[in-house]
């Protein structure tokens, strides 16, 4: 299958392997350089799961699906990262609430890398010893997050904003239940998730189709079909707590609010998150009456950001900066939310927000490894074509995003999360 997208000509080639696998090619001549990614869906949320209708649920420690990732790197005989280094390709691999990624990028022997992929990320090998060798390195890295203020006031914000769901807990999981990750777990999970019917390898770059197809050939054995389900507890629609706070080794207060709303699965996701960041530009942006204010004011400065955050099961937007007044720069921004619901939002400057949109849809895949990324983050999301964000965009009226407001920007679903200097009092 071909999927194509009209409006810039570009390709992407859908090929449902023997072996189980979905492999998706882009090729791209014009480049040098190629990138691909073997990812499977399996992230920091699936802690319980089930691989059969029926099936009683299997729970685990929080962290598991980073734990896995760091395992695999290793097999009987050598690292990974070795065989890419000699191959003079970059490696790396990454954890998320609903995926485990591991990719590669280089501009010579792209078969070989390929291979090597392949070949280590279907290969575990687990003992004992090696696996308590490497509690001792995530403990470590755990650490340096929990210490790292950005990563505080996320985590503070998700816990005030969530009551059960797992994306509560960090994507590294806790000191305690590291500790409780043995061989016997890791194995269940490589093999309940990282099924090739649960995975899709996207190649993208100077390559050719027939030798993605080729190593694919040499390496995948077909596998019985089987995916696994997340099972994911109830979640109420109101937020924990409206405040949430804590005190570090920074320069100025941090802060970052949250609007929780339903989640959203999907082709639908993808639309929900794109018109909230339109809607996140007109209230909030550059160009907004409102970020002017606040920074004449002082009350932000140009640390302040915006972003929409999704997943399986949840959906929040979020501001974030830096300001001696969190609680002014958040009342600030519910004001103008209220305002812009009773009178609508700028039609002209929604056009302007939209096409730079598209703009940047456009231009976001314009190398190698941001297709790769952009065919796996599809199929993940259970969406088929990589070129719908571009489709999705320029379908996009004033209606929908003075509706997405009106859904998605709840005061009364809002948690501010504040890291205050640890020698500064309180704002009253």
């Amino acid at each position: 299958m071909i999927l194509t997208d009209d409006r810039t000509g570009d390709s992407c080639t859908v090929i449902q392997h023997k072996s189980g696998l979905e492999i998706r090619i882009m090729e791209m001549p014009e480049f040098k350089t190629a990138a691909a990614q073997f990812a499977a869906r399996f992230g920091s949320q699936c802690i319980a799961f089930r691989t059969a209708p029926g099936e009683p649920v299997t729970e685990m420690p929080c962290g598991i699906a980073h734990y896995l990732e760091h395992k695999l790197f290793e097999n009987a005989d050598e690292d990974a990262s070795e065989l890419f280094s000699r191959l003079g390709a970059f490696d790396n691999a990454y954890t998320d609430t609903d995926r485990t990624v591991y990719y590669f990028q280089t501009s010579r022997a792209f078969p070989e890398a390929l291979r090597v992929l392949l070949q280590f990320v279907q290969s575990p090998h687990f003992t004992e010893k090696s696996v308590s060798m490497e509690r001792g390195i995530i403990a470590q890295e755990l650490q340096e997050a929990l210490d790292d203020p950005a990563d505080c006031l996320m985590m503070q914000l998700l816990q005030g904003m969530y009551h059960r769901h797992p994306v509560r807990t960090h994507v590294l999981g806790t000191q305690k239940s590291i500790r409780q990750i043995t061989p016997q777990m890791l194995y269940r999970c490589w093999e309940s998730f990282y099924n090739l019917h649960n995975m899709v390898l996207c190649c993208a770059g100077n390559i050719r189709t027939e030798d993605v197809l080729q190593a694919a050939d040499e390496i995948l054995r077909p596998a019985e079909p089987m995916t696994a389900e997340t099972v994911l507890p109830p979640e109420p629609e109101q937020v924990v707590t409206r405040r949430t706070e804590c005190r570090m080794a920074v320069g100025k207060t941090q802060f970052m609010l949250g609007f929780k709303s339903e989640p959203a699965e999907g082709t639908e996701r993808l639309r929900e998150t794109l018109l909230c960041s339109i809607v996140s530009e007109l209230l909030t942006g550059d160009t907004s009456p409102l970020y002017q204010r606040l920074l004449n004011e002082g009350l932000v400065n140009d640390t302040f950001a915006t972003d929409c955050l999704a997943g399986d099961g949840w959906f929040a937007v979020t501001a974030e900066g830096e300001s001696d007044h969190p609680d002014a720069v958040c009342n600030a921004i519910c004001a103008e939310i209220e305002r812009t619901k009773k009178e609508g939002l700028d039609k002209a400057r929604f056009a302007v927000c939209k096409k730079a949109a598209y703009g940047d849809a456009v231009l976001g895949l314009n190398s190698p490894e941001a297709a790769a990324d952009a065919m796996a983050d599809a199929c993940i999301s259970g969406i088929q074509s990589p070129f719908a964000r571009i489709q999705l965009l320029a379908q996009m009226t004033p209606e929908d995003a003075q509706n997405c407001l009106l859904k998605r920007f709840n005061p009364e679903r809002m948690t501010l999360s504040v890291v205050l200097p640890e020698n500064r009092k309180e704002e009253v």
